[in-house]
């Protein structure tokens, strides 16, 4: 019985840390998505109704960032995310930050420090961005 029992916690355990492995895996391929204006990724890893908040207040729709990214309106230059803590189940996770990003809006070079809010949804077997909402520190 012990064994039966240590078996079954351990494939829990296996399945758990695969899926945490999956959603961060998701989480690193987004930045570098947006660094290289990576359409074809950020289709997959936006949800159709996400909502993209900025700290400014701004909020964009799946179209607003792959669009604002290929005119070029706002083009990430570096992103580097530290500090992550998850929280997971089956279905969704939400992820904060510290997140360091230069970009360009509109021309203009920018350098902001923010904590970062994620909230990721299970769409069949991939993740996909569902919210984020960010904060100047």
């Amino acid at each position: 019985m012990r064994i039966c029992c240590f078996v079954i916690a351990l494939f829990i355990a296996t399945i758990a840390t695969a899926q945490s492995q999956e959603l961060k895996a998701a989480a690193a391929e987004l930045d570098r998505a947006l660094v290289a204006k990576d359409t074809q990724s950020l289709k997959r890893l936006l949800h159709n109704e996400i909502t993209y908040g900025h700290s400014n207040g701004w909020v964009q729709t799946k179209q607003d960032v792959i669009s604002d990214l290929v005119t070029g309106k706002l083009l990430y230059n570096k992103i580097e995310s530290s500090a992550a803590e998850w929280t997971e189940s089956e279905q969704w996770a939400t992820m904060r930050n510290t997140t360091e990003v230069h970009f360009s809006l509109s021309g203009k070079e920018g350098y902001l420090r923010l904590h970062v809010l994620q909230v990721w949804v299970k769409t069949g077997d991939d993740w996909q961005l569902l919210a984020r909402q960010s904060a100047k520190l």
